[in-house]
């Protein structure tokens, strides 16, 4: 089947199963993916050709020495995903417009035939995405609009590398690759928090594979430290978050604890950067702009489960193939049993 083909029976789908009002959002998905389809060209014939920059076809062949790596070394699926290229001409592939409840941290899913029901909803243009939450904030929501670099298609289609992911230099085009071809080797549908922690583990073990393979140093602990204390305060905040959330407080009184929480956020962070960091100002853009329960779900989504993963690489014996089926092994369970296995992966790690 043509690629062309295939997004039309996803729109036709998509159509059937949500209805008509839905069929605008829909065709913008289906065309946006026609359009980065058909973009496409094989990376071997970018970096043969002396047209292109040099500094591109250089970060391209870097990106195949880390594609086949992936392959080998990580046993991540071995396939034409990333020995592509498309240049889209923008700063992001789509952009991710997370919502919540004003006074809850669960997510506004939306549900799709083939990735199931995820915690965002996906615009391939940044005007449709402020439109969209617009939308969600009239409803008195809690919004985030998140720019992304790359996703997969789940082995659907060959996915590229594209411009967006050329940005954070060789290192980061490596990990972006490692962290997508890990949702090609495990997904689960309807769960965002265990398909994102795990290909971030990918990503992050990956990596430190990857630099003792080019023979390059260890990460500089410091830097892992300091990002994963801040992750830790956003967990912890969370955490304060909820327990807020489920006391019966009026409407006022719950704005003014929940704006007290995120201040609160804030003196920890400032404290934590100037007596821990040396001063360290990397996160103060985060920190700084304005916060609500939306901008928190990534991190919930994305690294909840990590420390998990990580004891279960270790108690595999530090063995792809055999953590790999631990991992299908706890995709097998039901819901809430996964997400007991892992927390006892927590205990024991």
């Amino acid at each position: 089947m043509t690629p062309s083909a295939r997004c039309l029976l996803l729109l036709a789908a998509m159509t059937l199963l949500n209805g008509c009002s839905s069929v605008n959002y829909y065709s913008q998905l289906a065309s946006g993916q026609l359009h980065l389809l058909k973009a496409r060209e094989p990376v071997e014939h970018v970096i043969a050709d002396p047209q292109r920059p040099a500094a591109l076809r250089k970060q391209l062949r870097n990106a195949q020495a880390a594609r086949t790596f992936a392959s080998k070394q990580l046993l991540l699926p071995d396939n034409a995903s990333y020995r592509l290229y498309a240049d889209l001409k923008r700063p992001y592939v789509v952009w991710n417009v997370f919502a919540t409840p004003e006074f809850s941290l669960k997510p506004i899913t939306h549900c799709f035939p083939i990735a199931g029901c995820v915690a965002y909803r996906g615009y391939y243009s940044v005007g449709g995405a402020r439109g969209e939450a617009a939308l969600q904030r009239q409803q008195g929501r809690d919004v985030f609009v998140s720019g992304v670099e790359a996703y997969s298609t789940l082995g659907w289609f060959d996915d590229p590398i594209l411009n967006t992911m050329l940005t954070w230099g060789d290192e980061r085009l490596a990990s972006v690759i490692f962290h997508e071809l890990a949702h090609q080797r495990v997904y689960v549908k309807d769960d965002t928090e265990f398909n994102e922690s795990f290909a971030n583990f990918v990503e992050q073990e990956g990596t430190r594979q990857w630099r003792a393979f080019q023979g390059l140093p260890a990460p500089d602990p410091r830097a892992l430290l300091q990002r994963d204390q801040f992750i830790g305060l956003i967990l912890q905040t969370r955490q304060g978050l909820e327990t807020l959330y489920a006391q019966s407080l009026p409407a006022e009184r719950m704005r003014q604890r929940k704006a007290a929480t995120f201040e609160q956020m804030r003196v920890q962070y400032r404290q934590m950067r100037d007596q821990q960091w040396a001063g360290n100002t990397r996160f103060d853009p985060w920190i700084n702009s304005p916060m609500n329960n939306a901008k928190l779900l990534p991190f919930g989504l994305y690294d909840q489960w990590v420390p998990a993963f990580a004891a279960l690489f270790k108690q595999s014996g530090n063995d792809w193939q055999t953590f790999y089926a631990a991992v299908e092994t706890l995709a097998t369970l039901p819901l809430p049993e996964r997400k007991a296995a892992l927390r006892q992966q927590l205990a024991d790690g």
